[in-house]
């Protein structure tokens, strides 16, 4: 039976990507000022003018249950089987909400909790769906994303942690009480928690850091499949990571613009390296 991939709005992927692979995305939605956009209406670089014009944080919100349960009869309607891949609980309620979701549907609904999200969540969604098109099994598919879950690695760097203080979400990253605003800090999403690796003034913080994770991954010897790098307007350190870490990967890296549910929470200047290691 085929099999089909289902992800949500969290995910960092390029379009292309999403077509060529059949890969359906169930948004997410963000409220600025009291109205309430869709991620497929709108334009990131369109949010990040509006999140720092708007006095109170932009809210998100996880799809409705119905609306996955919609999702899953669609699909479930032309004999295909699903997995569905979702950011971490850590951040969202929404692999729960898929969960629920599927039960509503009554069909063959495998969610899975990525442990991440961004293009550490695409790593899974697109291997899933490559082997998905190739005609392999529910099971076989399973267990290559379970590995690559498994052999991934997510770092986190914040600008300014305003948002998170205001988002209620400093006290999920341990080590962060009582830091002030304008320091930079350097986190880690691991085991479905948010660490606090390293914090300094100044983006000299980011790029000693960089240094440290160069040095760390040549004295491993781990070979890489995939790195991508995501960021909301941090793009001078993104390309200095790019540029730092491409001899590592034979794939090029890919730089992109996250999403307006992650952007919400770090604010701008942050950036994220994802390490798909093989």
């Amino acid at each position: 039976m085929p099999v089909k991939i289902v992800t949500d709005s969290s995910i960092t992927i390029e379009p292309e990507l999403v077509r060529e692979l059949d890969i359906t995305i169930v948004p997410l939605s963000v409220t600025i000022d009291g109205v309430m956009y869709s991620d497929e209406d709108l334009k990131f670089e369109d949010f990040m003018v509006k999140m720092a014009e708007t006095k109170n944080l932009p809210k998100t919100s996880q799809p409705p249950v119905g609306v996955f349960a919609e999702v899953y009869e669609n699909i479930a309607a032309q004999g295909d089987e699903v997995i569905s891949i979702h950011m971490t609980e850590t951040l969202s309620g929404t692999v729960e909400a898929a969960r629920q979701g599927a039960m509503l549907s009554g069909h063959d609904v495998t969610v899975l909790d990525s442990d991440f999200t961004d293009q550490a969540q695409k790593f899974q969604v697109v291997e899933a769906a490559r082997m998905a098109k190739a005609g392999a099994t529910k099971a076989e598919i399973l267990k290559k994303v379970d590995h690559i879950r498994q052999s991934t690695e997510l770092y986190i760097g914040f600008s300014t942690l305003e948002n998170l203080v205001k988002g209620g979400r400093v006290s999920r990253m341990t080590g962060l009480f009582g830091s002030l605003l304008n320091v930079r800090v350097i986190g880690d999403l691991k085991n479905r928690e948010l660490n606090t690796l390293l914090r300094g003034r100044g983006n000299k913080t980011f790029y000693k850091w960089l240094d440290e994770l160069a040095n760390h991954i040549s004295s491993s010897g781990r070979k890489i499949r995939e790195i991508g790098i995501s960021h909301a307007q941090g793009l001078e350190f993104s390309q200095k990571a790019r540029d730092v870490l491409q001899k590592f990967v034979e794939k090029p890296i890919a730089i992109m613009d996250t999403n307006t549910t992650i952007a919400t929470h770090t604010g701008p200047g942050a950036w994220a390296i994802m390490i798909d290691y093989e």
